[in-house]
């Protein structure tokens, strides 16, 4: 799974992609067609799917024709693969029980979750 993960790592790694991917959560199991996608994430066609193959070769996205048109969507199971594979590490092994506890108990967390403990180290 390392290997597997460094990979769809890397295919996040560029902020396009990020974007790419974020939309393509957004449009749920639907997904949407590749031209719509490049208009929402302000990408040329060719670099839109240039993007959508690099995230469909890391097992992240799905291509599929529908008529005319070409759709991609998100492939949510290894989305939770991947978060799982980064938070096992803090949740099974006991030097991390304590820092990842909140996150732990809740499965993931969600965008700007945080724990108690990181509330109160902030300041202003």
């Amino acid at each position: 799974m390392e290997i597997q993960a460094a990979e769809r790592l890397a295919a996040l790694g560029h902020p396009a992609r990020l974007q790419v991917m974020r939309l393509l959560m957004a449009a749920g199991v639907d997904g949407v067609a590749a031209g719509e996608l490049a208009r929402a994430a302000g990408l040329a066609a060719s670099a839109a799917t240039f993007h959508l193959d690099r995230l469909r070769l890391a097992g992240l996205a799905r291509r599929r024709r529908l008529g005319r048109e070409i759709r991609y969507s998100a492939r949510f199971e290894e989305m939770r693969e991947l978060v799982d594979f980064l938070t096992d590490t803090c949740c099974t092994h006991a030097e991390g029980e304590g820092r990842c506890q909140p996150i732990c108990a809740a499965g993931t967390a969600g965008p700007g979750a945080r724990s108690d403990s990181q509330a109160e180290q902030e300041t202003p």
